[in-house]
C-alpha cells in the first residue's frame, strides 16, 4: 500500500481510528436519546442536595483571599513534586543538581517569606494591614 505522508507509514490505522472514535461518539448519543429518561415533574429540575430541599441560593460568595490561598497552595504543591522528581535522581544529579536544588528552595522560601509579609496568607480582618499598590500608596 503507498504512504500518503511520503515517510513509508500507510495512513489507514489513523483513518480507521478516526472512524471508530466518530462511530462510538455518535453511537453513545443516539442510544443514551434512545435509552433515556423522558418524564418531566415539578422537582426533576431542583438541585438535589443528599435528599434534603434547598434553602437558599447556590452561589456562595467567597472573598478573593480565598481563591489566593488556594492558587498559593497549589502552587507549592507543584513545586513540592519537582523536589521528589530531584531526589529521586539525587545520585544521577550529583554535587551541581543539589547545589540547583537548593537555590530552588531558597527561591521558594524567599517566595513564602514574601507572601507571608505582604498578608497574603492572613485570612484573619483583625489587624490586617491595608493594602497598597506597586506605587506604596494605601488602596482606596
Amino acid at each position: 500500500m503507498a504512504s500518503v505522508n511520503g515517510y513509508g507509514t500507510p495512513l489507514w490505522p489513523l483513518a480507521l481510528y478516526f472512524l471508530v472514535v466518530v462511530i462510538a461518539g455518535v453511537g453513545m448519543i443516539v442510544v443514551s436519546y434512545l435509552l433515556g429518561g423522558r418524564h418531566r415533574e415539578p422537582s426533576t429540575d431542583i438541585p438535589y442536595e443528599s435528599g434534603m430541599l434547598p434553602t437558599g441560593s447556590g452561589r456562595i460568595s467567597f472573598p478573593a483571599d480565598y481563591y489566593l490561598v488556594a492558587v498559593f497552595f497549589v502552587v507549592f504543591d507543584v513545586e513540592s513534586v519537582f523536589l521528589y522528581a530531584w531526589a529521586v535522581a539525587l545520585r544521577q544529579a550529583g554535587w551541581f543538581g543539589f547545589g540547583e536544588a537548593l537555590i530552588f528552595i531558597g527561591v521558594l522560601g524567599a517566595t513564602l517569606v514574601y507572601l507571608w509579609r505582604v498578608g497574603g496568607l492572613d485570612w484573619s480582618t483583625l489587624g490586617r494591614r491595608p493594602k497598597t499598590t506597586v506605587i506604596g500608596r494605601p488602596h482606596e
